[in-house]
């Protein structure tokens, strides 16, 4: 899976997202230092371990780099910056019974937006499974001869 390069100033509007969310009833908000295990504890759950430890490094940044989506005081979705590296967007994902709502949307709005304001003006997001997506959504392209780029040496059980 090759990475995606997105211009960070050239993305859609986040209000209208955001409150469109809101009006459904899920709110997209930084996580909190006390959520950390809870966070972590939910997305090994839902998605994997190596998904978990990236979102352990982002809660070790400052300001924290992990946003969640939280519907009834559940969590939905989550994602994550400079976990990875510096200026890598992702890992995202959002629970099987609330894709197509617009929350994975949302949530990569707002964690591109985060990214806006520390001073980022592109963003990386490696090993893309979704290419259609990033690309349709903020403009993403691909790029080239980035297959395996920053995990070709990634040790896996």
């Amino acid at each position: 899976m090759s990475d995606m390069l997105v211009k960070l100033y050239d993305l859609p509007e986040l209000a209208p997202v955001l409150a469109a969310q809101k009006q459904a009833g899920v709110d997209i908000r930084r996580a909190l230092a006390a959520e950390k295990h809870l966070v972590a504890a939910w997305v090994r759950q839902h998605f994997s371990q190596t998904w978990a430890n990236e979102v352990e490094v982002a809660f070790a940044q400052v300001p924290i780099s992990c946003l969640i989506a939280v519907e009834q005081r559940e969590i939905v979705g989550f994602t994550c910056y400079d976990a990875v590296c510096r200026n890598f967007f992702g890992p995202l994902g959002v629970i099987k019974e609330s894709q197509g709502r617009g929350i994975g949307k949302a949530l990569l709005l707002n964690c591109l937006y985060e990214m806006v304001a520390q001073g980022y003006a592109y963003a990386i997001i490696p090993w893309v499974g979704p290419k259609e997506f990033y690309a349709k959504l903020v403009g993403a392209i691909e790029i080239p001869g980035s297959e395996p780029g920053i995990y070709r040496t990634f040790l896996q059980t």
